[in-house]
């Protein structure tokens, strides 16, 4: 399977390092139109080309008009656009009624929804899933199942060795807002504490359903 990222050059790279891990994953960076606003805009042959090799792109594009022409021209063309930077409920509305395009709130709440292409993907990444190993009350490893897109899980998953497994799901939580995450910068009028609570409760749950199995 092929993911191929495509930004405007803001956003992306680290999801770019952490999916190429597990899957074929290409980065391509365009050119953001100068305008805000602009009637229209010339798609690059080659990058249109480029990108109708993936079976799932994962656009990181802030510009909306150059985002809504990718997905115009690529959607039928290619398994699934996840638009992971995207501007109003509106805007969100209008690309996901092209069908096979998400709009996720944050690139760590992606869930399966039925398509084999984008369920393979989002078996690796997405709403993080880990598998926690101890040793009497103490952590001793932490195995990531399902690694958010930017590698936050990761990260918490090596900060959590060594805790306390009856306050590991709260500090797993905490320990998220050290991971800087982007999400509330590719939003507009979004509160940036709604979002990092977002990510912080993802993880403190996906801790926490962790050691309900591992007592079960």
């Amino acid at each position: 399977m092929k993911i191929i990222i495509v930004t405007d050059g803001a956003y992306g790279e680290r999801a770019y390092a952490t999916i190429k891990e597990e899957f074929d994953c290409e980065y391509i960076v365009m050119e953001a139109p100068a305008s805000a606003f602009m009637d229209e805009i010339d798609l690059p042959s080659e990058t249109i080309a480029s990108l109708e090799k993936a079976d799932i792109i994962l656009t990181y594009v802030l510009h909306p008009d150059l985002t809504l022409d990718l997905v115009d021209a690529l959607h039928s063309k290619v398994e699934w656009i996840i638009v992971g930077a995207w501007r109003g409920e509106g805007f969100k509305n209008q690309l996901e009624s092209y069908g096979n395009v998400t709009c996720p709130e944050n690139m760590c709440d992606l869930t399966e929804n039925g398509n084999p292409i984008f369920d393979e993907f989002v078996s690796k990444f997405g709403r993080p899933v880990v598998r926690v190993n101890c040793q009497g009350d103490k952590v001793v490893d932490v195995e990531v199942i399902r690694c958010s897109p930017c590698g936050s899980t990761r990260f918490v998953a090596e900060e959590m060795v060594g805790e306390n497994t009856e306050t590991l799901p709260i500090k797993a939580g905490l320990r998220i807002q050290h991971y800087p995450c982007r999400a509330p910068k590719m939003r507009l009028f979004t509160d940036d504490e709604c979002k990092k609570e977002m990510a912080a409760n993802f993880h403190k749950e996906a801790f926490q359903e962790a050691l309900d199995k591992k007592k079960k």
